[in-house]
């Protein structure tokens, strides 16, 4: 699909349905899982290379910010279907000419779809294509802010969770599996945000370092606050991964505090148990010559030995801790 916007009185207009040729006033082109022969379109009309979805798999992380005839290819990587149980991570390629923004994508996230309903109520946010781009970075950036803030704040009622004490939290049994589970989740949404975090720094330094498009000092501003605020996403990134895998660690821990505690179980069930059952073996000996076969209460002593010998095993335990 190639959506073309173009400033308006109210903000940001679509085009609809889209032209065959791509107006002088479009500052906007967004390719959204397009067609080769949209792809093929939009590299006649705006004689540039659109990388195709092959190719923005394929290009490796240090060669994906580069300069061509004045023109600047940057590709980012964003995190999307955050939703769901199985976040993506996904390349999204921006083209930024001089008076014009392409934006090729094969997923639609989040951020560009709040920029869009944005744009098209706020005239300013529109009005040039840098001043698009920077609109485009701010909201994947406050979406990633999101995504990390929504893992702290998991991971801390985990914590209270599992380490809430066994009075507060009898079901300690407590799924621990689907805790690690959850761990594992966000374990795994956390370093896709920091990966989209990474390159979004590299292309943010990349912007302002270069000199190919003429970009306002009050747009330079907006980039460079942009560059501080990944910084500090990117550190608090790697807090919330710290977190979690203190979390997994302490999880395993308590596992192995509960197998144990199994073990402990059988171990002194068993200790319980064998002399009584030494005893019963004994008695249940098929010797023609016993002498306690003759006793008129031999069945009850016998029985009064069998208890004592579990009795006192267990109060043995019982007095030393260990149950």
């Amino acid at each position: 699909m190639l959506n073309c916007f173009v400033p308006g009185n109210q903000g940001l207009d679509r085009l609809d349905p889209p032209p065959a040729e791509i107006p002088e006033a479009c500052v906007w082109v967004d390719l959204l899982e397009p067609t080769s022969s949209e792809e093929r379109a939009v590299e006649r009309l705006l004689a540039i290379d659109v990388p195709s979805r092959e190719e923005m798999r394929e290009i490796e992380t240090s060669n994906r910010l580069y300069e061509e005839n004045g023109t600047l290819y940057m590709t980012a990587t964003v995190v999307t279907k955050i939703d769901t149980d199985r976040p993506e991570s996904a390349a999204v390629t921006f083209i930024l000419l001089h008076n014009r923004l392409i934006t090729n994508r094969y997923v639609d996230p989040l951020p560009f779809r709040r920029f869009i309903a944005y744009a098209e109520r706020h005239p300013a946010a529109a009005t040039t294509a840098p001043g698009i781009l920077a609109g485009l970075l701010e909201s994947i950036i406050e979406r990633t802010a999101d995504v990390l803030e929504r893992v702290g704040v998991g991971l801390d009622d985990l914590s209270a969770s599992v380490f809430a004490p066994e009075s507060k939290a009898p079901t300690q049994a407590r799924n621990l599996r689907g805790v690690m589970e959850r761990i594992g989740r966000d374990g795994d949404l956390t370093s896709k945000a920091r990966e989209s975090l990474v390159t979004l720094a590299r292309q943010l330094t990349f912007i302002q370092q270069s000199t190919a498009v003429q970009i306002p000092n009050e747009l330079r501003a907006r980039y460079r606050s942009m560059s501080r605020d990944v910084l500090a996403l990117a550190d608090h990134a790697s807090f919330v991964a710290n977190k979690s895998s203190f979390m997994l660690q302490a999880t395993l821990g308590l596992i192995n505090i509960e197998q144990n505690n199994i073990i402990k179980i059988f171990s002194v069930a068993a200790a319980v148990f064998l002399p009584p059952t030494l005893i019963a073996s004994i008695y249940g000996m098929n010797f023609h010559v016993m002498p306690e076969l003759d006793w008129p209460f031999g069945y009850p002593i016998a029985l009064g030995i069998i208890l004592v010998s579990a009795v006192m095993p267990y109060l043995y335990f019982r007095r030393r801790g260990w149950l």
